[in-house]
């Protein structure tokens, strides 16, 4: 497999796992009129990869959180998936749910400080973020 299939899969990967930070705000306030909303939203991508690489630089935040960020890159540049790229739409759908499941696992392990110290963007970014790990927003 060549590096460009590779590279097709992690953006695809995290492509996906933005798409569904974004749906969350946008379904919840979809009554309301307000264009930030849709900004923050549209925001979250680079704030959550912000979030990933000071988890993994902070010597305090559990060893685990680290490991997991390892396996999951390791995961997404190996050629070999659950599913094959080459198998339309779940092909690149069982990236998305895989980064999704260790983004939320690393955030409920890293723990709500953590969070508040690494993340880079807004506080309502953080709250959306807290909603789709689970966590208590505050």
């Amino acid at each position: 497999m060549s590096w460009v299939a590779v590279l097709i899969g992690i953006v695809g990967g995290v492509l996906l796992l933005w798409l569904a930070l974004v749906a969350t705000p946008w379904i919840a306030q979809r009554g309301s009129t307000d264009p930030t909303s849709l900004r923050e939203a549209l925001r979250l991508l680079p704030d959550v990869i912000g979030l990933l690489r000071g988890l993994v630089a902070d010597p305090t935040v559990p060893s685990g959180v680290r490991i997991r960020l390892g396996l999951l890159m390791f995961y997404l540049v190996l050629p070999i998936d659950l599913i094959p790229d080459f198998v339309p739409v779940l092909g690149y759908a069982d990236d998305a749910i895989i980064v999704a499941v260790v983004v939320r696992s690393v955030a409920r392990r890293a723990g709500p400080d953590a969070l508040n110290r690494h993340w880079p963007g807004t506080a309502s970014g953080l709250d959306t973020l807290k909603r789709f790990a689970g966590i208590p927003a505050g």
